[in-house]
């Protein structure tokens, strides 16, 4: 599944993916990469994040797994 990324909250290390008109909540441990480069092309970049992932169902809500970039 594709999406962008909708808000990353820093100290916490978890963000949010939308597709439509469902957010996905992932976690720093989901994501595959760097996330000091991913949290700082956020907050500096003017462009959306688009990344890939496999929506997993949770008890709390929609959740992504195996989250990467696009652009990477």
């Amino acid at each position: 599944m594709t999406g962008y990324i909708t808000k990353l909250v820093e100290g916490k290390v978890f963000g949010f993916i939308r597709v439509g008109n469902t957010e996905y909540f992932f976690h720093r441990e989901d994501f595959h990469g760097h996330w000091d480069d991913l949290t700082m092309d956020y907050y500096k970049s003017k462009e959306k994040i688009e990344v890939e992932f496999d929506a997993v169902d949770s008890a709390k809500g929609p959740r992504a797994a195996n989250v990467r970039r696009v652009d990477e």
